[in-house]
């Protein structure tokens, strides 16, 4: 028997960071969307238990499992097709579709929400990601309206048929940041005045302007990273562009995918917004 779940990569273009007591309630408000590209967890029969991930390590599988005290024998393969660390929530998509996965694999029959919540209680638990997981059950550009685990917190999906293009120059120590008293002030009150702008008006290119002010305002962008940004949306046939919070990461939208494949970046990828979400195999 085997059972494999996608779950789409995320990125934030700028978020305010939710403290709660109560871990669940943990997380962010803020804006984003969801790439084709993310992580697919496969589980499979086994005599023991067996652990096959594509990069990095089993920390998020390990927490799940701890999590969810799951004592049996299987095979989990983990296909991670973004970079790590680099503010596409990979951490978050590994931890929801490996609950997702082991809901089907051993029908466990929890419902979706619950098995967000394992997944949202690990993030939180490793200081990996706030708003990812809930973001991630979502499609297209996705609004975190109201902090916390899927079923707890609020969110808002609007589809759009928009090409996306993304470079990496590596990652950024989430924890550090999100766990930084003066960070954390500086993005929140920043965060909330773009949120609150942009749920009067939740246009795709407020969303590029926002993001964009948001992570100049922040000073979050490194020198490469602005570089690449302000050339980005210097050109007319580019939407815009900004830094994926949190990583090195820039991305920017257009209409046309040949916007994007007439350029001569390195390390350039195109990707199409995903409007689908997440899939069960």
């Amino acid at each position: 028997m085997s059972n494999s779940v996608f779950v789409p990569g995320h990125i934030t273009g700028f978020f305010t960071i939710e403290n709660h007591e109560i871990s669940l309630k943990n997380g962010s408000c803020g804006a984003g969307f969801l790439l084709s590209k993310g992580v697919r967890t496969t589980i499979d029969d086994a005599d023991e238990l067996i652990i096959n991930v594509n990069q990095g390590d089993s920390t998020v599988i390990d927490e799940v499992l701890r999590i969810l005290e799951i004592d049996t024998n299987f095979k989990i393969t983990q296909d991670i097709q973004l970079p790590i660390g680099a503010g596409f929530g990979t951490s978050a998509a590994s931890a929801l579709s490996l609950s997702l996965a082991l809901n089907d694999f051993l029908d466990l029959n929890y419902p979706k929400e619950l098995c967000g919540q394992i997944a949202h209680m690990a993030e939180v638990n490793l200081g990996s990601g706030l708003g990812d997981v809930i973001a991630q059950t979502g499609h297209g550009m996705v609004l975190r309206v109201e902090p916390g685990a899927p079923g707890i917190g609020k969110i808002e999906s609007f589809e759009h048929d928009v090409y996306v293009a993304w470079k990496s120059f590596g990652g950024i120590d989430t924890s550090s940041i999100i766990r930084d008293p003066h960070h954390r002030e500086v993005i929140s009150d920043v965060g909330l005045k773009y949120l609150e702008f942009f749920e009067e008006k939740s246009s795709l290119r407020n969303f590029l302007d926002f993001s964009y002010k948001f992570s100049t305002e922040t000073n979050l962008m490194s020198g490469e990273v602005k570089s690449l940004v302000d050339y980005l949306n210097s050109r007319d046939d580019i939407l815009g562009s900004s830094m994926a919070m949190l990583g090195n990461t820039v991305f920017a939208f257009a209409y046309d995918k040949s916007a994007f494949e007439t350029l001569d970046i390195e390390g350039l990828h195109v990707d199409k917004l995903n409007n689908v979400g997440i899939v069960h195999d």
